[in-house]
């Protein structure tokens, strides 16, 4: 079974790209719900982490396509991918192998908290 080439037209109709022609990828751990990071596809990436079982998303500041640990070997195996209810934000279940921020933390939400405190602001 080869893998399609192009985007299935019935999912590309249900996406809402910013200008860039990108959607919003929220990457979370599928068996413990943990937020592990943010990152951009577009219909091309998409695509490819739904062929391929790998993420895969569009580097705004490279300008290329990037599948999570090809260079670091901390691949994020997909487990499941949904489109929000406005069809501009993806969630993307994972099984993360080894660190999902690029400084090696676990996750990129390790820096702490903001110094604002809720209700303070």
């Amino acid at each position: 079974m080869t893998s399609p080439t192009v985007l299935d037209p019935a999912i590309a109709g249900r996406l809402k790209r910013d200008p860039q022609g990108l959607v919003a990828a929220v990457v979370q751990q599928h068996d413990t719900g943990e937020v592990l990071m943010l990152g951009w596809m577009d219909d091309e990436a998409l695509r490819r982490t739904l062929a391929e079982g790998r993420v895969t998303f569009w580097s705004r500041s490279r300008s290329e396509y990037w599948r999570k640990g090809d260079t670091s070997g901390n691949v994020q195996l997909v487990r499941s991918v949904a489109l929000d209810c406005d069809g501009d934000a993806l969630l993307v279940r994972v099984d993360q192998v080894g660190a999902a921020c690029h400084t090696g933390d676990r996750t990129c939400f390790d820096a702490g908290d903001l110094d604002a405190q809720v209700g303070e602001l």
